[in-house]
């Protein structure tokens, strides 16, 4: 194709101007190629891209939403309380007591016989004739709501905590991080028990309040997670500070005058966003562990509040005539620790860009 009948200008022999006439128009295949290669993207959405081309996350994600959706749901459907005992016209059943999953009792089959409708009880029963499914739905809200504040509050302390530490550096840093040294080398548990005996002695809360449902059990165990649980986090925080904040664009907001308090908010917090991500999610199943095991020695959530822990050390007793009592909430223990930990893990993969292939 000539010069000519592309309308382009014919080059001088002394010009320095480029020749078009080697050049070919792009195609309309290659054109739909650079708009792929050049589509632009964010660190939140390369994350996420990479998170769900892990199967065993999505799995874990998947898992979780189930489990979710199902405590959310069965209560609206499932028409009996997780304080409720069973009982017909008013009077209470009391053959309905250790019954297997999907079994009625005496009374109530009479019932159904008349034709009267009844629930099944998809879990059976438990020794004072309370539905157990229902129970175990309770106990597991109870768990992932535990796992939940506790992560928020530890994310909250830590990381007003590293950051302060982290910046200043210096004398303020040693004495902070001596502080955080100390409460490290605490035995965890030991103090975790001690403090939520001293606390549910000395907490008393107004009737009919927020507070005063929860029980004095779950507010200590809020403050034992934000008194302990918060040093890894700090720590994590600080090291990351300390390696971005001698950057040229820390540097460059502290010379045009920002103060201390922004460039942490705006420029070093942002770059450590992956790593507090994954913290998050790690401590969630700690937490969720955590509350288990003191529900299971009586230091958990109060009575009749179930928790899986107290599920699990209330069928302790019965397990050679009951064994299946033990099996759910161990088993609803296991699934949300796993799923969690799974999501951490891809989670880690998936933001961490020194894991960036």
């Amino acid at each position: 194709m000539s010069n000519k009948e592309n309308n382009l200008p014919k080059k001088s022999i002394l010009s320095a101007q480029i020749d078009l006439s080697k050049f070919t128009l792009a195609t309309a295949e290659e054109k739909a190629q650079q708009d792929v290669m050049s589509e632009s993207t964010t660190f939140f959405k390369d994350g996420m891209r990479r998170l769900f081309k892990n199967p065993l996350a999505v799995l874990s994600i998947i898992l979780l939403s189930v489990i979710i959706i199902t405590i959310i749901v069965a209560p609206m459907i499932v028409p009996y309380g997780y304080e409720e005992m069973l009982s017909i016209d008013g009077k209470r059943d009391k053959g309905a007591k250790n019954l297997a999953p999907f079994e009625y009792s005496q009374a109530e089959q009479e019932y159904i016989e008349n034709g009267g409708e009844r629930f099944p009880h998809i879990l059976g029963t438990d020794e004072q004739c309370r539905d157990y499914f229902i129970r175990v739905i309770y106990g597991t809200r109870v768990s992932l709501v535990v796992g939940l504040f506790a992560s928020i509050i530890v994310l909250i302390i830590g990381l007003i905590y590293g950051s302060i530490s982290g910046y200043l550096g210096g004398k303020v840093d040693l004495i902070m991080m001596r502080i955080v040294d100390i409460i490290y080398a605490l035995p965890d548990m030991l103090i975790i028990i001690l403090l939520s005996v001293v606390l549910n002695e000395v907490l008393v809360f107004p009737s009919g309040t927020i507070l005063a449902e929860l029980g004095t059990n779950m507010i200590s165990i809020f403050i034992v997670f934000g008194l302990l649980y918060w040093v890894s986090m700090a720590r994590l925080i600080r090291g990351q500070i300390l390696s971005i904040k001698e950057n040229e664009y820390i540097l460059a907001a502290r010379s045009i005058g920002a103060k201390p308090g922004r460039i942490i908010k705006k420029h070093i917090i942002p770059n450590c966003l992956s790593v507090i991500i994954i913290s998050v999610a790690l401590q969630i199943p700690s937490a969720i562990f955590t509350e288990s095991y003191l529900s299971f020695i009586g230091l958990g959530v109060k009575a009749p509040m179930p928790s899986l822990g107290s599920l699990a050390n209330a069928a302790r007793g019965g397990i050679m005539t009951y064994p299946y009592k033990l099996v759910f909430p161990a088993i609803m223990i296991c699934l949300i620790v796993l799923s969690l930990n799974l999501l951490g893990d891809g989670l880690r993969d998936a933001f961490d860009p020194k894991l960036k292939r």
